[in-house]
């Protein structure tokens, strides 16, 4: 993948053209480092002049956006930034975009399904899986649920919770949400979707 969902532009603050950012860098602050962000198809850029915490999000200036007009009509617009201009992950940390689209086996090498997303609620990561019959589940993105990410073989080993198997479609229908207990293992990763 070549760009990489870096934030998302919430809705306008003040009268002067500020909006609210949510980041999805590992140090929010950080997103302004990047320099110029793109929307998703491209076709608007934006460097952020100014950038400050409050409760929950960000307030940025964005270059060009002037009054709260402007900042409405980019309320929902996502950012993203070249991979290229970010920094190589971590051991055992990984961008959220590298993980969607890679196949998801079980411990015995038993397809599962595909990997959807990677979400935050803010209990920690899931990893939504959609499974072979069109159903998803949401699983903790722990090393217990995921003990092993392989790149280069495009999968990723899921060690699915006897109730994520149990059942028919009819239970399934929709995400079923196994959700980390609190104080479970977090697995780190990387933000940034894409």
């Amino acid at each position: 993948m070549d760009r990489v969902l870096v934030a998302q532009i919430g809705a306008a603050h003040g009268l002067r053209g500020e909006v609210r950012l949510r980041s999805f860098t590992a140090a929010p602050m950080a997103v302004k480092d990047y320099g110029t962000l793109e929307s998703e198809d491209g076709t608007q850029r934006f460097k952020i002049e100014s950038l400050r915490p409050a409760k929950d999000v960000l307030i940025a200036r964005l270059a060009g956006v002037a009054d709260r007009n402007a900042a409405e009509r980019l309320r929902n617009l996502r950012l993203y930034v070249a991979r290229d201009r970010l920094p190589p992950p971590e051991e055992d940390e990984f961008y959220h975009a590298d993980l969607i689209g890679l196949a998801a086996v079980a411990p015995d090498g038993r397809d599962i399904g595909t990997v959807a997303a990677l979400h935050n609620f803010g209990a920690g990561d899931l990893l939504e899986v959609k499974l072979a019959d069109g159903a998803t589940v949401m699983l903790p993105f722990s090393k217990a649920i995921v003990p092993d990410i392989d790149f280069a073989a495009g999968r990723i080993v899921v060690d699915l919770p006897d109730s994520a198997e149990a059942g028919d479609a009819d239970e399934r229908e929709g995400a079923k949400d196994l959700s980390p207990r609190p104080g479970a293992a977090r697995r780190p990763s990387r933000s940034g979707g894409g």
